[in-house]
């Protein structure tokens, strides 16, 4: 059934970016996007593409994406969760769904995003938490990488940790916390700005693990930020221990979701 009246709504995700070649959809691979717009798209018998808070990269997870989409289609919430989920590969699921205000954009009224990045220590490769976690051999310092890390709170030139093929305007963007703490046999980098560079979190995770292996001091990604010059930084993080966790907007609450590693 369909109505002129037409209607927008919020959906939450989580997916093992494993499985995909990223979120934004593209010709000849599998994406979430494509995947998700596939079986919404059945739902209300209509074409529906969907906005994401996040373009995540090839292989990165997330536990509370966020997607917003436009549709003339008249379904209780419910049924857009439970009937994508029926469609849905295992690697993705809906976890909820509400309805917005008319002209809510999920990437362009977002006001943070929150990621996680987890380091593992073992002697050898984690068989169980393959592609789940960024293994480290050996014990990183997480005391020495939460000093290094203090630096980047606050919005600053980010030149430094963006990826070539950064398409943004600007390389300023506004740190507001971050924090690096153990649990276990894992170093966990918890960061939040109201929006990230092409592959920023990764390429700070990389240099705060020179920190942490001790190759580099505390003040090291504080000489980067100010050198603005991507060389001179550590190559680029493991896609794999990357998690988008949360995503904030001015009236609707979004809850922040670990990654189950951290559960």
């Amino acid at each position: 059934m369909t109505s002129g009246l037409g209607a927008t709504v919020a959906l939450g995700l989580e997916y093992d970016g494993g499985a995909f070649h990223g979120f934004q959809a593209q010709r000849g691979v599998p994406t979430v996007q494509q995947t998700l717009e596939s079986a919404l798209s059945e739902v209300a018998a209509e074409s529906i593409r969907v906005t994401a808070a996040g373009r995540t990269d090839t292989g990165v997870h997330a536990t509370q994406q966020v997607v917003s989409f436009s549709t003339h289609a008249e379904r209780p919430l419910e049924a857009w969760r439970r009937g994508a989920n029926s469609l849905l590969e295992e690697a993705v699921a809906v976890t909820w769904a509400r309805r917005v205000a008319g002209g809510f954009n999920a990437r362009f009224d977002a006001v943070a995003r929150r990621y996680v990045y987890i380091f593992h220590e073992s002697e050898t490769a984690p068989a169980l938490l393959r592609g789940k976690v960024a293994w480290s051999r050996g014990r990183l310092d997480e005391a020495a990488m939460s000093r290094a890390a203090d630096c980047l709170l606050g919005e600053q030139d980010f030149t430094s940790f963006r990826a070539a093929g950064c398409q943004s305007n600007t390389p300023y963007r506004c740190v507001q916390a971050v924090s690096v703490y153990r649990r276990g046999a894992q170093v966990v980098l918890d960061i939040a700005a109201n929006a990230f560079l092409l592959r920023m979190v990764r390429n700070i995770a990389g240099s705060l693990r020179r920190v942490g292996v001790g190759e580099k001091d505390a003040g090291y990604l504080a000489r980067l930020l100010a050198r603005k010059d991507r060389t001179r930084a550590a190559p680029t993080a493991a896609a794999e221990g990357l998690y988008l966790v949360q995503v904030s907007y001015p009236d609707l609450d979004i809850a922040y979701r670990p990654p189950p590693t951290l559960l």
